[in-house]
């Protein structure tokens, strides 16, 4: 299994955790934010595929910024993927 510590940038959420084993995210935990939505984008993502998680979070956005919690998770999974 491959960890992942990622800080986001423009976020609420200041560090998101993530496991990953065979492709496939195992668990992710974001660290302030929202609490009920970063909770529950969490547990929708145990058991994707990375690149599907990318594909689906990448540019999400949050009110007016130009990110989200969940576009800066989709960011830290590029970033796995491109290491």
């Amino acid at each position: 299994m491959e960890h992942i510590t990622y800080s986001p940038k423009g976020v609420c959420s200041r560090k998101i955790d993530i496991d990953i084993e065979d492709g496939k995210i195992v668990s992710a935990k974001f660290s302030g934010g929202c609490a009920g939505n970063t909770q529950g984008v969490a547990k929708l993502l145990v058991g994707m595929d990375v690149d599907d998680a990318i594909e689906r979070l990448s540019g999400i956005r949050c009110g007016f910024k130009n990110t989200s919690c969940p576009d800066q998770l989709a960011e830290a999974l590029k970033q796995y993927k491109n290491t």
